[in-house]
């Protein structure tokens, strides 16, 4: 279920050559990112082609953008999922369009994430209100993962 202006159009077709990922998540390590809510004070974006993964992870200062030496096949959203984020998508990736002004929006995660699904994104100004324009279920308080057994957990593919 969809909420806010995202369609079903904005949803990736099987056969869709690109698909994205928004994953939220994040802790406060700057001081001014304590005014977001726990758990949703960062978010970035990953996608998947038939060559594999790319994410694009807005950092402060810099852009991350990085091509991931993984397996073909591999599931990145569950895997980020098992990490304690949380993973909404796949999206079919925004067609470019020409603006006659230019956006007045300041660089953020959410804005990098918005452009990314294109002009018809909902707005928000915060990740947690992207991840509920997007979709996102209520959240509800949650013991936190132990992200360090997740990630470090060996187990048999699947």
């Amino acid at each position: 279920m969809t909420r806010g202006r995202v369609t079903h159009r904005h949803l990736a077709a099987p056969e869709a050559g690109q698909k994205l990922w928004i994953a939220f998540g994040g802790v406060a390590d700057q001081p001014w990112l304590r005014l977001l809510r726990t758990g949703f004070r960062h978010c970035f974006a990953a996608l998947q082609d038939e060559a594999g993964w790319t994410v694009l992870e807005p950092l402060s200062g810099r852009l991350m953008v990085a091509r991931l030496p993984v397996a073909q096949g591999f599931d990145l959203p569950l895997f980020y999922r098992r990490a304690g984020l949380r993973v909404l998508g796949p999206f079919a990736a925004g067609e470019p369009r020409g603006a006659s002004l230019p956006s007045l929006a300041p660089f953020s995660c959410v804005t990098l994430c918005r452009a990314l699904i294109g002009p018809e994104a909902p707005f928000a100004v915060t990740p947690f209100g992207l991840f509920r324009a997007l979709g996102g279920e209520a959240v509800t308080k949650e013991s936190p993962v132990n992200r360090n057994k997740v990630l470090t957990r060996t187990s048999a593919p699947r």
